[in-house]
């Protein structure tokens, strides 16, 4: 009895400490440490986002894998990431991110109470509309491309994150 109380406290506390291991990183440690986002990373980090992105928060970040970042024409990721670029390269990277903290319950409730959209006003000023077409999240930007949420709930210390399927364009 006592080896099998000792087991399961001492995996109950694996657990938690898993968890606080989590929730101890911000949305970019999040995204640094995603295969399918190094593209982001990169792109965050040549906008000098990451100490923004690091701060308090909360955010909800909508992360477009690397495979949406390959999706632009040719030529268009290696242009942004140019230090003449930064001014565009962070709208469009602020345009992913919504102030305060949105997990996926939120975002279907929202679209919800819209009568089947959500209105989100992103950190750049711009605005992304929210929908849902069967159970996915779609998201549609301000030129009208849209962007399916894929998974959704990655919590970190500072926000939220939910990965994308496209990368979403201000006006």
């Amino acid at each position: 009895m006592k080896m099998k109380l000792f087991v399961t406290a001492g995996l109950v506390a694996l657990t938690v400490a898993f968890a606080s291991a989590q929730m101890s990183k911000t949305v970019v440690g999040i995204a640094v440490d995603s295969k399918d986002h190094t593209t982001l990373v990169a792109a965050v980090k040549a906008a000098g986002l990451v100490d923004t992105l690091s701060g308090a928060g909360p955010f909800t970040v909508f992360a477009p894998t690397n495979a949406a970042f390959s999706a632009l024409p040719a030529g268009t990721v290696e242009g942004l990431l140019k230090p003449e670029a930064k001014a565009t390269l962070t709208k469009i990277l602020t345009y992913h991110v919504v102030a305060g903290k949105l997990d996926a319950a939120a975002v279907v409730k929202a679209i919800n109470d819209g009568h089947g959209k959500a209105m989100l006003k992103t950190v750049s000023g711009g605005t992304l509309t929210a929908t849902l077409e069967g159970k996915n999240v779609i998201l549609v930007d301000e030129k009208g491309g849209k962007s399916t949420v894929t998974a959704t709930d990655l919590m970190g210390s500072n926000g939220v994150v939910h990965v994308i399927t496209a990368v979403l364009m201000p006006k």
